[in-house]
Order: C-alpha cells, then sequence, then structure tokens
C-alpha cells in the first residue's frame, strides 16, 4: 500500500484577523468555484453539462469537507467529498499536479455514470485542501447503451467502473488510462472531451488558490476555509435550536425494479433533538435485484440533497449545514445496497426517492414551526423520467442522447404561495434544460410538442407547480430508445396538510400504423423511427392545504390560464364554472363544496357545520398559546390539567397529550384525480382524514394496502413557550 505524501501541513499561525480582508477571501473561494464552473462548461461538449448543468463543482478541505459548491446538483457534494476520503484512508501517496479520476458507487459516485475527479491543492509543498468536480456521462460502458440496464442483474454489467485512479501524474496525462476508459464508452468522443474539461477545470482552482495564497497568505487562506464550514455549521445549529424536538415519519415508494412491478418502500424516521438531525432509514426494503439501488454514498448524497435546499436558506452551502446530521441504515436495503447489487439508477430512483421522504420529512418540522412556517413547502417533481436514445446520425456517425426535459416537473407548493411550473426537483437548485432547437440541432430528434401539462400539479389550498411534457420521434430511420421511471404507479411528489400529490408520470408509445400503448414503467428499449410517437408527461409538484379553500376566484384564474380544467375545477376544487369557464357560480359552488365535504364524512349536507374561514382560523392561531400544526389543525395547553389538546380549527378533540392526532379524525378512503390510464398500484391506497364536525381535509396519506397509515409527527410540546419553541428544553 503506498502512503499519502508526508507534509507537515498548513499552520493557522499568522492567519489574517481582519474581517475585511476575510471577507475578500471567503468571497474569492465562492468566485474559483463559479470560475470552475464556467470552465467545465466552456470545454465541455455535452448537453448535460453545457445546457442542463447536471454536474457540480467544489473546493474541499484537505479532510475532504466541502467548503463551496456550485448550485447545480445539491446531492453531488458528498460524493467527491468521499472520493478524497478514499485516498487519504488508503495512503495513497500524492503530489502536485496529480489528477484523479473514479465513478465507483462503492467508493464515491452515486452511480457509473457519475465520473468524478479530484486534485490536492498543494501550495508551496504543502497540502492546502482538494478541488472536486463530478459530471453525468451518457454512456461508460456496459450491456446496453447508456449504461442503464433493466436487465442487468450485478453491478459488473452496467459498465466500467473506476476506483481512483491517477489520470494525471504529476501534471502528465496517463494516455494509457484514458485510452482504457473511452474504450468502454460507446461515446468516446463526448466522454474524452468532458474529462479534459475536468482536468481544466481542477488546473482553474489550483492555479486560483496559488493565486489567491500569494496575496493573502497560505494560513489565511485555510483559516478563511475552516472557518466558512464553522461558521455554517454554528448556524445550522441555531435554526435547529429554532425547530421544535419530535419525530417525523415519512415514506416513498418505488415502483419495478426493471424485471417485476415489485413495490420498494423507502422509509425514514427524522429524530430531531437540540441542535442535531437524526435520519434513519432501517425500516426500508432490501436492496432489489434490479438496478433501482442506491450505495451508501448515494443514501448521504440524497439526504444532502434536500436537506441544504430545505433548511440552507441564508446559511453558506457548505459541509457545516451537514455536520449536525447523522444518517444511520444497515447495510444491504435498497438505499445502502452492497455488491455486487446493481446500482445503475440509482440517481433517478433509489436516491431521488430518499431526497423526497427527508424534504418531507424537514417541511413537516418548517410547517409547525411559526417562523418558518411561511417557508413550508410540498414535495417537488418527486421523479426524473428517463429518455435515452441511440443509434446512428444523418452522417453514419454514433450518436447518445440522455434527455434532460423531465427536469421540468412541476416545484412544490409553499403555505405562502403556489408552486413554479417545470421548476424541477429541490436538489437542482438552478434547473435549465437546452432549448427544443438546440436538441434538435444536436441529436436527430423531433418535438411534435414541449408545454405544460393541465391538471398536473397537486391540488389544494396552495396548489402544486405544473409539470411539463413532451411529444417528440427521430429524424434518422432507426434509432433505439431506452425509457424507465417510477412515478408512473406511485404519485411521490406529495402534499402536505391535506394538499393532493401531483400527477402520476403518463408515458405512451404510438407506432406507425397502430393504436397508442400505454407504457408501464420500465417498458426498457425498442426501436423508434420517424412515423412513431414517444409522449410523456411529468410529475407536479405536491399541493398544500384543502383543495376546497383555494378561493373560487384563485381556480377560475386557474381555469382560465390553462393549468386547471373546467372539470377538475369541479370534481376536485368544487368550483361550479360557467359553460365557457369565464365566470364563477357562487350558489352552485357552494353547495357544491358542502356536498363534498359531507362525502367524505359519509353523512347529508344538512347535517355538516360550515368550517371556519382561513381567515378566523389565522386569527384563532395567533392567540397566545396556539400551536398552529396544519391549515386546520391547532395545539393548546388545557388551562386547569395542563394537559396539551390538539383540536380541528372547528372544535373536534383529535388527540390529547400528543400530536399523533388521527386517531381523532374521520378516515376515508380518496380517490386521487389521474390522467387517462394511469392507475394507483395495486399494493397502495389513498387515505384522506377529514375533520369529524366540519369535512375539511387535515390530511392525506398514500401507504401500503395491508397497512394502516403514518401517524407522522410527534412533538415536544413541553418546549412551546406560546410563541417559539424553548431551546433549552427536554432533550432528553
Amino acid at each position: 500500500m503506498t502512503m499519502i505524501a508526508e507534509s507537515p501541513g498548513v499552520s493557522l499561525e499568522g492567519a489574517s484577523s481582519d474581517q475585511v480582508l476575510r471577507q475578500v477571501v471567503r468571497s474569492r473561494l465562492i468566485a474559483i468555484t463559479d470560475q470552475m464552473r464556467l470552465a467545465l462548461q466552456s470545454v465541455s461538449g455535452s448537453p448535460t453539462v453545457t445546457e442542463a448543468s447536471d454536474f457540480f463543482t467544489g473546493i474541499y478541505l484537505p479532510d475532504g469537507s466541502f467548503v463551496t459548491m456550485g448550485h447545480q446538483v445539491t446531492f453531488e457534494a458528498p460524493p467527491v467529498g468521499s472520493l478524497i476520503r478514499h485516498l487519504l484512508q488508503n495512503g495513497t501517496r500524492i503530489k502536485d499536479g496529480d489528477r484523479i479520476i473514479g465513478n465507483d458507487p462503492f467508493i464515491g459516485a452515486l452511480h457509473q455514470n457519475d465520473v468524478q475527479m479530484c486534485a490536492p491543492l498543494i501550495v508551496d509543498g504543502e497540502l492546502l485542501g482538494w478541488a472536486g468536480v463530478m459530471a453525468h456521462e451518457t454512456d461508460i460502458g456496459g450491456m446496453d447503451f447508456a449504461s442503464w440496464s433493466p436487465k442487468a442483474t450485478e453491478v459488473y454489467q452496467e459498465g466500467l467502473r473506476i476506483p481512483a485512479v491517477k489520470l494525471v501524474d504529476g501534471g502528465e496525462l496517463r494516455e494509457d488510462v484514458l485510452d482504457m476508459i473511452l474504450a468502454a464508452s460507446r461515446l468516446p468522443a463526448q466522454v474524452g472531451l468532458d474529462i479534459r474539461a475536468f482536468i481544466a477545470t481542477l488546473n482553474v482552482a489550483a492555479e486560483r488558490l496559488t493565486e489567491l495564497c500569494g496575496r493573502y497568505g497560505k494560513a489565511t487562506v485555510l483559516s478563511v476555509m475552516h472557518t466558512m464550514v464553522d461558521d455554517a455549521e454554528a448556524q445550522m445549529r441555531v435554526r435547529l435550536l429554532e425547530l421544535p424536538d419530535g419525530v417525523v415519519h415519512a415514506r416513498d415508494f418505488l415502483e419495478h425494479d426493471g424485471k417485476k412491478d415489485i413495490l420498494f418502500v423507502v422509509d425514514c424516521i427524522l429524530t430531531k433533538r437540540g441542535d442535531s438531525l437524526h435520519f434513519d432509514f432501517s425500516g426500508s426494503s432490501p436492496q432489489a435485484n434490479g438496478f433501482i439501488n442506491s450505495t451508501r454514498a448515494g443514501l448521504v448524497g440524497g439526504v444532502a440533497g434536500a436537506v441544504i435546499p430545505t433548511l440552507g436558506f441564508g446559511i453558506p452551502w457548505n459541509e457545516g449545514i451537514l455536520r449536525p446530521v447523522e444518517i444511520s441504515a444497515p447495510d444491504g436495503l435498497v438505499v445502502t445496497a452492497v455488491p455486487p447489487a446493481p446500482v445503475g439508477s440509482a440517481t433517478v430512483e433509489a436516491v431521488w426517492t430518499v431526497s423526497n421522504v427527508v424534504s418531507a420529512a424537514l417541511n413537516r418540522l418548517l410547517l409547525v414551526t411559526p417562523q418558518y412556517a411561511h417557508r413550508a413547502q410540498a414535495v417537488s417533481s418527486g421523479t426524473m423520467a428517463t429518455f435515452n436514445l441511440s443509434g446512428r446520425d444523418r452522417h453514419g456517425q454514433v450518436f447518445g442522447l440522455h434527455l434532460m426535459d423531465p427536469l421540468a416537473g412541476g416545484f412544490g407548493a409553499f403555505v405562502s404561495h403556489d408552486g413554479q411550473n417545470a421548476a424541477g426537483p429541490i436538489n437542482a437548485p438552478c434547473p435549465s434544460i437546452a432549448d427544443v432547437e438546440v436538441n434538435e440541432q444536436k441529436n436527430p430528434l423531433f418535438y411534435h410538442y414541449r408545454r405544460l401539462a393541465v391538471d398536473t400539479g397537486g391540488a389544494g389550498r396552495r396548489r402544486g407547480g405544473l409539470a411539463a411534457e413532451i411529444g417528440i420521434t427521430v429524424s434518422v430511420p432507426k434509432a433505439e430508445a431506452l425509457v424507465m421511471t417510477h412515478g408512473a404507479e406511485v404519485p411521490n411528489s406529495a402534499g402536505l396538510a391535506g394538499g393532493f400529490p401531483g400527477s402520476l408520470i403518463a408515458q405512451k408509445f404510438t407506432p406507425a400504423g397502430e393504436p397508442m400503448q400505454l407504457l408501464g414503467p420500465k417498458p426498457g428499449s425498442f426501436p423508434m423511427t420517424p412515423d412513431d410517437l414517444f409522449e410523456v408527461t411529468w410529475q407536479g409538484g405536491g399541493g398544500i392545504g384543502d383543495p376546497l379553500d383555494r378561493t373560487p376566484e384563485e381556480v377560475l384564474g386557474d381555469v382560465v390560464y390553462g393549468v386547471v380544467s373546467i372539470a377538475a375545477a369541479r370534481d376536485t376544487y368544487g368550483v361550479v364554472l360557467d359553460r365557457d369557464g369565464s365566470s364563477v357560480d357562487a350558489e352552485a359552488t357552494q353547495e357544491l363544496r358542502r356536498a363534498l365535504r359531507a362525502a367524505r364524512l359519509g353523512v347529508t349536507s344538512g347535517e355538516l357545520a360550515d368550517p371556519k374561514s382561513l381567515a378566523d382560523v389565522h386569527e384563532l392561531a395567533a392567540q397566545p398559546g396556539i400551536l398552529r400544526l396544519g391549515d386546520r389543525i391547532l395545539a393548546s395547553r388545557e388551562s386547569e390539567s395542563g394537559e396539551w389538546v390538539v383540536r380541528s380549527a372547528d372544535g373536534a378533540v383529535l388527540s390529547t397529550g400528543s400530536t399523533r392526532w388521527r386517531s381523532g379524525a374521520r378516515r376515508f378512503n380518496l380517490e386521487l384525480p389521474t390522467a387517462v390510464g394511469n392507475t394507483l398500484h395495486e399494493d397502495l391506497e389513498v387515505t384522506g382524514w377529514a375533520c369529524p364536525v366540519s369535512g375539511a381535509l387535515l390530511a392525506v396519506d398514500i401507504h401500503l394496502r395491508d397497512e394502516a397509515p403514518l401517524d407522522d409527527l410527534d412533538l415536544n410540546l413541553d418546549a412551546w413557550e406560546g410563541g417559539s419553541f424553548n431551546p433549552i428544553g427536554d432533550r432528553s
């Protein structure tokens, strides 16, 4: 075993204490990270990098903690750190000018397509830190194009695995290593250009860091790097102290492992105590026989992908945000797969679903924190339906396309406003997709349409953002498509506080001269000609609050702007419009909404009490000693007994002494609005929970058919002091 080069390390003695100067250095480090991005996108020829920004750049401390990161894909920061820590743990000998490449998911990558590189930042013989870069490569070998194979039974079939290899040794490119890597790919020119872009990106970081140290001193630069991480940790811990202690239980599901339509559970129990978060995934399903699994590196990335954008607002994005976070799960689960499990589609399957449940759990806590309740959000774009295309272009050259358009799913609704349309997932803070013309110019692809899809946003008082949809074909005589997803039978974009989830994925294929075929979640590979049509509608964002609480005027506006159909306005929102959809029938709307609430309770309209207006609920929740747990759920301490009681806004007692309130609500089977042909997985059902007095919708649960819905929230109410949670409350 080789040993890491002995280095005395950079002493922090003599670091400048000038706060203005230190802020200049901090800003320069962030700017260097963006210069790395510019270098990568300038050299790369891959639309995945240049147009869709599916990559990561960042600077790391000597121990592999990330100090800065770009705003492209949040779950890619920890995996590059895992590659660095692997080098450190193995005692790999490094020197100035080395550039190390890897893509092994069982070391640090999310899946084999995520090629990553790091470089030691050595200044005057001392290790100052590391630079890292990572991006999705369309093909890295394996039994199927795009290195994603529904047929794979083990990781060895999914493409070349690079553990951690010096591609550049002391500034000299090892052409033999590069040739070996490119020989595995069906797109060697594209992969080769990206790898050279990685090298250029790392060179920019090394040059800029050396210049920065020359101007301000190594001790000052390294001191600022450590301070950036320490400051973020301190701010994160303060923020966590503002949130209530307790336990939140969230689940999401993956259907179909590429071979059988089996349902897999991703189970997350979040325990928030004091200034720390603990995520336990032990209740998740065992690892699959198919390619949907994630390794432990992917689990960590999935958690980070939700924690950073959800709780990191106003805090510098670096390792400090993750220091208060602990993750536990045994090996061998669908989120902690061990060799030789296939993991080729991890990023869009298990890793993505991990981010969903973490997002759901964290936003449940935000919802009950008065100062942050307005930031609470439903789940965004709960899946990425993958479409890959390969073949020969009009010049007879091999082409390959990994379509990034599925990033245009709907954003989850916020408590304070609707979700943005086609805004994508939270793990891609600055999402982008190529223009139609760019995709058609670079690939033999032809769009029949790309547009927003009506009724795809989760219904609610605040509506989830709409997803987009496309209809495409090819412009060459024949090509091979690879289609796969989850979320065709599972509504992954969960709603919040009575909001409906976003729509299901709908994938359709119409062969020339034949009827349209509704595709399942994992149809795999099939040929396409210019006479065929492939269509897909992605998942919208989840909604927040009872759809019957959305004002008729807002629903009318949705109809006028074409985001909600007249039928959905009536059936889901209870709003009756005139024949041409231009005005609201107020009396008919009031009667219909009353009938819909009564149906939830199984009573007649005459037996139903009218729900309080949301304005009245807001006024009630503003009173001293009242804690709002949801749109229409309130908790308060009884003056005589001192016991906590949870009630609906309309006065029904839901629970005593605990925030696990579902036993006091009225349970009913809920039929979700779906697109034609889409059906819920046979092992799932949807349960609604209504106020037993007014029929107002309090929550919507998607759960296994043979299991009871989860009590998702168990708070330590004793720390509540009437306006905020006491950060020095009971931590036992």
